[in-house]
């Protein structure tokens, strides 16, 4: 799930609202917390329990331009993730990065992530794109494709955007052409969060016809491999209450998931910023062990019809009011602690366990952020995720 952009409640019209919020006591129907941004950074992450993975695979998604946004190097970061134990490693084929120009095609800015995760001995799930891929803006189609905006509030589809949709499935075929040959990849992914709207700036979605033709033509060029679709879910029911509003006409991404792809994949974020103001900032938390129902279905449904269930975006760096997570030195910022690394890893691993499932991979969200606090002294994030990796 992207980042927002960057919100100051101070200038929206709910700010008197949530002055009063900062005075008053939570309210637990809403999941709604309203506390301090950061707090003291603790040892906590050395003593909470740690859920045994079994055969779960384990893993990360890299994000190369969320490693710049942070002032790191990506070759370095990625070099220093790939360093340890897991199995697994998702890569984004970024559309307006591997055509910069019309009629061309640069594998360059994938080619070398790839090759690093091989020689580590990774298996690689590749997203494909081609309109959405994972890491913020999540939007990466070509200037020279799109000469004007998609528009608000509507659906993109065949009909409305021919054009768009006959580059995007070559865009999709010459990736898959390009990365078949790689014994290390094992999936695909197609479009991410496929059909819900991009983030909180924009109302467009692409219709699910239009996910489908470019679904025909990764199963054209490769029918062995899995595809991979993935949705977020609501941890809490305003937030479901409006991604069913949204998405009212066609069903939200999970949905098209269970209806279209081998494995389904959930991003997982129980915590989340929804503004900030005076030093407060609002959190949709659903920091209680429980489960919205349609996720328990959703494994019981995955189990019955041997479908592959995985966390795609396990919640392991902060979510805060910002686009760039903030890193205080010293201290952890409320929407996601290091302890909260393992804690939000153990709330899956044992949905699974208590429904009879098991997850297929739990890839966490964040490894960049991980290797930032690393570098200002702070190895708690990465600790974190050692004692992960050594519970078996």
């Amino acid at each position: 799930m992207g980042r927002g952009p960057s919100i100051r409640w101070a200038s929206c019209p709910w700010s008197n609202r949530f002055a009063k919020l900062t005075h008053a006591p939570s309210t637990p129907g809403l999941s709604l917390r309203v506390s301090r941004a950061e707090g003291p950074l603790t040892q906590r992450w050395r003593e909470v329990p740690v859920e045994p993975h079994g055969a779960t695979r384990l893993g990360i998604s890299f994000r190369p331009l969320q490693a710049e946004g942070l002032g790191l190097e990506p070759r370095a970061t990625l070099n220093a993730l790939l360093e340890h134990p897991y199995s697994t490693i998702r890569l984004a084929a970024l559309w307006n990065r591997m055509e910069p120009e019309s009629n061309g095609f640069d594998p360059s800015h994938l080619d070398w992530q790839v090759e690093a995760a091989e020689r580590a001995g990774k298996q690689v799930i590749v997203a494909v794109g081609a309109v959405k891929n994972f890491g913020y803006p999540e939007f990466f189609v070509p200037e020279h494709h799109l000469p004007t905006p998609l528009p608000e509030g509507t659906l993109v589809s065949e009909a409305s955007h021919p054009e768009l949709l006959e580059a995007a499935i070559e865009f999709v075929g010459r990736v898959v052409e390009r990365y078949r040959g790689h014994d290390s990849v094992v999936a695909w992914q197609v479009e991410h969060e496929a059909v819900d709207p991009l983030g909180v700036e924009h109302s467009w979605r692409l219709a699910t016809g239009f996910v489908k033709r470019e679904i025909a033509e990764v199963r054209r060029l490769d029918p062995r491999r899995p595809i991979l679709l993935n949705g977020f879910l609501p941890m809490s029911w305003p937030v479901a209450a409006q991604q069913r509003w949204r998405t009212r006409d066609q069903g939200d991404s999970l949905a098209l998931a269970e209806e279209a792809a081998e494995i389904i994949g959930v991003d997982f974020y129980p915590c989340h910023a929804l503004g900030a103001a005076a030093g407060f900032t609002a959190y949709m938390n659903s920091g209680r062990p429980g489960w919205p129902a349609r996720a328990r279905r959703m494994v019981e449904r995955a189990a019955a019809r041997g479908r592959r269930l995985m966390i795609s975006e396990g919640q392991a760096e902060p979510w805060e009011a910002v686009t760039t997570p903030p890193s205080p030195r010293g201290r952890a910022m409320t929407s996601c602690p290091p302890e909260r690394v393992i804690e939000n890893y153990n709330r899956c691993l044992a949905l699974a366990r208590e429904l009879g499932g098991a997850l297929d991979s739990y890839l966490f969200w964040g490894a960049e952020y991980w290797i930032l606090r690393q570098h200002t002294g702070d190895g708690s994030y990465l600790g974190a995720f050692e004692r992960i990796l050594a519970a078996n």
